[in-house]
């Protein structure tokens, strides 16, 4: 191989990684504008089906301290670590904790919804994000008999 091949395949590799880089960028969007529409959908069903709030706690990183927060919403699982607020937004609800943190409470920034919650997780366990807020729904009034508006979008 000359010196120009050399080059001419980096180039070529170059090109692969940035197509390969902006097709998962792509991807992802797609994927987060999926599941901010079912979350705003999830909020939505509700606030009219008058499904309570609660006021949500966050729990410390080594998992033993709970602390305040200013959120209110709906947890999304049993564990309480991942909640909607009433803003449509999603809140991851793991925090580094500490002393400071237990006296002024904490304010966990909203992120992305994932379509899947637990994927890559050690245990193996997920589950999509729209069965999971459809089982919330579901379980907060009473079955799926009182479904006042469409399921859940599909993507």
């Amino acid at each position: 191989m000359g010196e120009g091949d050399d080059s001419e395949w980096r180039e070529r590799q170059r090109q692969a990684v940035r197509a390969h880089a902006d097709a998962d960028a792509r991807r992802r969007a797609a994927e987060q504008a999926e599941a901010a529409e079912l979350v705003a959908w999830f909020v939505a069903e509700a606030t009219l089906r008058g499904l309570p709030t609660t006021r949500l706690v966050a729990r410390g990183y080594d998992g033993r301290g709970r602390y305040r927060t200013r959120l209110t919403g709906w947890y999304v699982d049993r564990a309480g670590t991942r909640a909607v607020d009433v803003a449509g937004r999603f809140h991851l609800l793991t925090v580094p904790g500490g002393v400071r943190a237990w006296l002024f409470g904490v304010d966990p920034q909203p992120s992305p919804a994932p379509l899947v919650v637990g994927a890559g997780g050690r245990d193996g366990e997920s589950i999509s994000l729209r069965t999971l807020l459809t089982r919330l729904l579901d379980g907060g009034t009473g079955g799926p008999a009182a479904t006042t508006r469409p399921a859940a979008p599909r993507g």
